[in-house]
């Protein structure tokens, strides 16, 4: 007879839950849920040797484990700190964590620039939830914030060094998915950054994988890039058969128009499991060269079970409403007075904006152009 895995009881916010030897304070919250777990900045459950980097998780251990009930002296890092039995943590209920998940906040904001009005992340950026849940109203910085020389990534990835907070997540994606990792932190301290050893493209099939990784706007997708705001598209489930990744995928479509393709999440914002097994991490040709609704098997609107503004007027559930016009009408149907496209040069019929490969400009709507 198979022996019984001995669990370990942690109390996290008052709540009492069983996990395994071995598990996180984080990954334990998590089993809990709601506004019990820490957030997560740099820390991602399917990257080897992720966290300990930002230290927004950080949460007070009121009570070390039943047989050492000493508290810990210090905020500790959840996504680092492993349980032992009888263990009482605060998060939510703690009067110094707000505090200093604030200043931690305040940090991480120094040189993050403004620009979260023209950011492709803006919308289901991690940084603008934290900053929204735990950043402070103002500012205390009055230095100029550091600026980095543009990088060329290649065709797909857009690096945007200025927004980075060094969470080091597309270093271990680099590192894990592919063959070689050809970018890397440069530099020490208030100099770190995000680059690639002498320039050098990402043309790994499983590079794209970066951008989902990233929580904020450091890493996008060029082929999306100023093509249309996250929260006017609709998120769906897909699949193909792809002989490299499994090949389940998001398609955020605007209509007809599949805009971009990304890697499934979870609730946490980290890419789920394939059903197939494993990881669900997808290649580039899914990823980039697959942007027609015909390449795909569609299975219906995705769950988006994040708080984010994604998830505004979203169709689940949703009943179309029954058309009134041919009811009122004797069940003739009403007659179009007049197409918009005759008498409006603005994104006419012709014109699919996710079929350019690079971001829309207004003389792809010139009418006279040759």
């Amino acid at each position: 007879m198979a022996e019984e895995k001995k669990l370990f009881k942690v109390t996290i916010d008052n709540i009492t839950v069983e996990v395994e030897p071995g598990t996180t304070i984080l990954n334990a919250a998590r089993m809990i849920g709601g506004d019990v777990t820490p957030p997560a900045m740099c820390y991602y459950s399917k990257l080897k040797g992720s966290g300990g980097k930002c230290r927004t998780c950080l949460v007070e251990v009121a009570a070390g484990s039943t047989a050492d009930p000493r508290p810990m002296p210090k905020l500790v890092a959840s996504c680092r700190t492993t349980v032992m039995d009888g263990m009482i943590v605060k998060n939510i209920t703690s009067e110094k964590v707000p505090d200093a998940r604030a200043g931690v906040v305040e940090f991480l904001l120094l040189n993050h620039p403004l620009d979260c009005p023209v950011c492709d992340q803006a919308g289901e950026c991690h940084l603008q939830d934290l900053s929204f849940d735990h950043g402070k109203e103002g500012t205390r910085y009055e230095f100029k914030r550091r600026t980095f020389e543009k990088h060329n990534l290649g065709p797909y990835i857009q690096l945007h060094m200025t927004r980075c907070i060094l969470c080091y997540r597309c270093v271990y994606t680099a590192d894990q998915l592919t063959e070689k990792r050809a970018h890397g932190v440069l530099d020490r301290g208030d100099h770190a950054q995000i680059t690639t050893f002498i320039e050098k493209n990402l043309d790994s099939d499983f590079i794209g994988n970066v951008i989902d990784v990233c929580p904020v706007g450091a890493l996008t997708d060029k082929t999306f890039r100023f093509k249309n705001r996250v929260w006017f598209t609709k998120p769906v489930d897909a699949h193909r058969n792809c002989t490299k990744c499994c090949g389940e995928v998001q398609l955020w479509m605007r209509g007809d128009e599949v805009f971009r393709v990304t890697a499934r999440k979870d609730e946490w914002g980290e890419v789920k499991e394939s059903t197939k097994g494993g990881t669900g991490w997808i290649c580039n040709d899914c990823r980039f060269d697959k942007k027609s609704v015909s390449d795909w098997t569609i299975e219906g609107p995705s769950n988006v079970s994040r708080h984010s503004v994604i998830s505004q007027g979203h169709y689940v559930g949703m009943q179309k409403p029954a058309e009134t016009m041919p009811a009122i009408m004797g069940g003739r149907q009403p007659r179009l007075l007049m197409d918009i496209h005759s008498v409006s040069q603005v994104n006419p019929e012709s014109v699919e904006l996710s079929k350019i490969n690079r971001p829309a400009h207004s003389s792809d709507f010139n009418s006279d152009k040759s």
